[in-house]
């Protein structure tokens, strides 16, 4: 912390202090077993330290609060006190006191004075306290600049400043990933899933008390950090909540678009805006901090004039059995209606029943229709779906579907579970 001490001997003394919770107070345990020299005297002084605690004198952490010793660190996100008082050193009344605190930033200058009123006069040994509060939302330097102005007996004017410089340490590192939700190599799903890695990087433990993701306007949030047992939702990293220095959690989401939403692909395709990360923890003695990133935005994922993904499709099959399948077919572009025709594609192990080249009617923009489909595999084992195509006749082009999805195949002999 720099202070600029001014030159000219003023009436009013200015201090400025943190306001910060205390700490826990450490010892250092001095012990010795019986039969050494000293013999059960560092234990007996233990005992009458008021600082241990009773039953458990050689634990160094102690049951007395210790008072901040230095400024100490302010983290971003947490909340910066401050407890400013004006005292009257002088033996004369002082008029028109007016104390005026500002915050400035890399990129602002904040006025934190609770009051901007004039104290109409301050007499001899009294003082004008007050406290401000500022929550942290850069990093970087901060200067907080404390002004005095007041008038003397005389009738003359006076002014002094004094500057608090410190520093606005960064207490987490936020990485995040999306993923779109694959079915397969063409077909891709609606749902983004959000892998969020959050990293404490200062020197004390963090107890994490929030990690949620607030959605667009487009988007239903679902958090996948807990699993149920026995009707209760357990979080998947335990009881304890707490993040190590250095250590680093994992937070995954599901999106998925809205109902009104849902049908637009369009619209969808190119929404690149997902939402914003609130975190909200606790360090110490319970001060709390909360961070909210800025607009988490992905790549917008490629579906092509026409995307085909699958509805329902089962699990396991019986072998040389026909099975159905149920596609829905979109039409993602804003502006053009298609005219499609529909090709089956045997494979080696997947044969298509019914009518190869049907057509399909009139698909007008960012609409879809469903179509269910009957096939049978030949062949036993984990098989793909490909061999669907789908033929625009406006423009006389043609869209390939291979590896749509993949099914189980067991002998007709073995009984298929639904």
């Amino acid at each position: 912390m720099d202070v600029n001490q001014p030159k000219q001997e003023h009436l009013l003394a200015l201090k400025v202090m943190r306001l910060t919770k205390p700490t826990l107070f450490t010892n250092i345990p001095v012990t010795c077993e019986e039969r050494d020299l000293p013999g059960d005297l560092f234990n007996n002084l233990m005992k009458e330290d008021p600082s241990t605690v009773k039953g458990a004198e050689i634990l160094m952490l102690g049951e007395m609060l210790t008072l901040p010793q230095n400024f100490g660190n302010i983290f971003l996100g947490e909340t910066f006190s401050s407890y400013i008082s004006v005292h009257n050193d002088s033996n004369q009344i002082v008029k028109d006191i007016q104390v005026k605190a500002d915050l400035q930033t890399s990129s602002q200058r904040l006025n934190l004075s609770a009051s901007s009123a004039v104290v109409s006069e301050l007499k001899p040994d009294r003082c004008i306290d007050d406290v401000i509060h500022h929550e942290v939302k850069e990093i970087g330097t901060h200067i907080l600049v404390c002004a005095v102005s007041y008038t003397t007996q005389t009738g003359e004017k006076m002014y002094f400043r004094k500057f608090f410089k410190f520093q606005v340490l960064k207490p987490l590192d936020v990485k995040t990933k999306f993923y779109n939700a694959e079915s397969d190599l063409s077909s891709v799903t609606d749902e983004v899933f959000l892998e969020a890695q959050i990293q404490n990087i200062t020197t004390s433990p963090m107890f994490m008390e929030k990690v949620s993701l607030e959605p667009s306007i487009m988007y239903n949030v679902s958090e996948l950090n807990s699993v149920v047992k026995d009707g209760e939702g357990l979080s998947t990293f335990g009881s304890k909540t707490y993040l190590q220095p250095l250590d680093t959690r994992q937070y995954l989401y599901c999106l998925k678009p809205k109902p009104e939403f849902a049908e637009k692909a369009g619209v969808i395709k190119g929404v690149t805006v997902i939402g914003k990360l609130d975190i909200v923890w606790k360090t110490n003695l319970g001060e709390r901090g909360r961070l909210q990133t800025s607009q988490l935005q992905r790549m917008a994922p490629g579906y092509g004039d026409v995307r085909l993904s699958l509805e329902t499709i089962p699990d396991t099959v019986s072998l040389e059995e026909p099975f159905d399948i149920t596609c829905k077919i979109t039409n993602c572009s804003s502006e053009r209606t298609m005219d499609l025709i529909l090709e089956m594609c045997n494979t080696n192990s997947i044969h298509w029943c019914g009518v190869s080249g049907r057509q399909l009617g009139k698909l007008h923009p960012s609409s879809s229709l469903f179509l269910t489909l009957t096939l049978l595999s030949s062949v036993q084992g984990l098989q793909s779906v490909s061999g669907l195509r789908l033929t625009d006749t406006f423009l006389k082009r043609t869209y390939e579907y291979d590896d749509i999805a993949q099914v189980c195949v067991v002998s007709s002999t073995i009984q298929v579970e639904s």
